[in-house]
């Protein structure tokens, strides 16, 4: 008999919000991480976008700050199984900062301070799919969040929104981030429950 039961659904959640597959509501917003918490300060924090040829678009802090912000309230769902409903976030849409970024890129291979990568198709990180949230809950987002900023895609498992967020690589192929070389699963779709890779 297995250990974990597939599509095992649990109890309904108090709020009456539909869950993906195998998961669970929480009010707490647990903290996980593949390793130390950086401590990045913003006057050091830079965010990169590089493109297939290499070119490099940068930003600091005070250049990201003068960016718009928009103020997503979404639906975050970890592998771990426990999602979280109406979380509150501010931060820059990936749509302004790719808007004067010419690339043929299909995929992006996200950087995160302390080396954690992880990869998606580019095309999750546009049409309003994606973040880099630099606001929590009405305040600065804590270090053990990802910040003093992280990016957030919410449609997929909460470790594809890499915390200490430092640049995104744009590639014509695939490359497997961290969790995806120990075997999770590429793209994370929480309501398919892809966790794993085979799944």
């Amino acid at each position: 008999m297995p250990i974990i039961s597939r599509g095992f659904h649990g109890r309904r959640p108090e709020s009456g919000r539909k869950l993906p597959p195998g998961q669970y509501e929480t009010f707490d917003f647990p903290v996980l991480s593949a390793g130390p918490t950086p401590r990045v300060n913003r006057d050091d924090w830079e965010f990169t976008i590089t493109t297939e040829d290499g070119t490099r678009h940068s930003w600091d802090w005070a250049r990201l700050m003068a960016l718009p912000a928009e103020r997503p309230t979404v639906d975050l769902h970890c592998v771990t199984k426990w999602s979280k409903f109406g979380t509150h976030w501010e931060g820059v849409s990936l749509d302004v900062l790719l808007d004067d970024v010419e690339t043929a890129a299909d995929y992006a291979l996200v950087h995160s301070y302390g080396g954690y990568t992880t990869n998606m198709p580019l095309a999750d990180l546009l049409d309003g799919k994606a973040w880099i949230a630099h606001r929590y809950d009405g305040q600065d987002l804590p270090p053990e969040h990802g910040g003093p900023a992280r990016l957030l895609v919410p449609h997929l498992y909460l470790w594809k929104s890499a915390k200490w967020v430092h640049g995104i690589e744009l590639m014509p192929h695939d490359q497997p981030g961290f969790w995806e070389t120990a075997g999770y699963h590429d793209y994370g779709d929480p309501w398919r429950e892809q966790r794993y890779q085979g799944d």
